[in-house]
């Protein structure tokens, strides 16, 4: 009991000590206070921050598309002269840029030949074929990731295998 603090014995002591335990009370509470403001400055900071990142990269994919939609428009110009030949290029050169933008910006196709894989594959349907069974045998839509998320699941119709019918036949 020698390590406990000694305990007033009058008014003027406790007046002394409640004066005392009052100033910490107001130090730890102005402490607090500034902790808070701290913290709430520094999350409208890293809040703008992210804007502006935001905002830089859509402004650098933007950059990146002006000259797709250029081609787009070089293209609509040609089909209005009844150019075909203009006009298949035309589209051509604008599904090529931007498909190329869009690889510079980390978008990869997702691989269709093989077997079916539930992670990056939506199997539309199954179909009996000669494929080997719960192989894909048709693409309906591509799929694409985006660094290692997938961004759409490729649709693709699943081999069945073949029937029994055809089997026995």
């Amino acid at each position: 009991m020698a390590d406990e603090a000694p305990t007033p014995t009058n008014d003027a002591e406790l007046e002394e000590r409640l004066a005392e335990v009052e100033r910490e009370r107001d130090e730890y509470l102005n402490d607090l206070k500034r902790v808070a403001a701290d913290f709430e400055n520094y999350r409208k900071r890293v809040a703008r921050d992210q804007e502006g990142l935001a905002a830089r990269a859509h402004e650098r994919l933007v950059k990146e598309l002006l000259p797709v939609l250029d081609d787009l428009e070089r293209a609509l110009d040609a089909a209005e002269r009844h150019e075909e030949a203009k006009l298949e290029e035309g589209v051509r050169l604008v599904q090529r840029a931007l498909a190329d933008s869009l690889r510079k910006e980390g978008l990869a196709e997702i691989e269709t030949n093989g077997r079916f894989d539930p992670h990056v594959h939506e199997a539309l349907l199954s179909q009996p074929s000669e494929a080997e069974d719960g192989s894909v045998i048709e693409v309906v839509q591509k799929g694409y990731r985006l660094g290692d998320h997938v961004l759409r699941p490729a649709r693709v119709v699943v081999s069945a295998g073949l029937s029994q019918a055809e089997v026995d036949g």
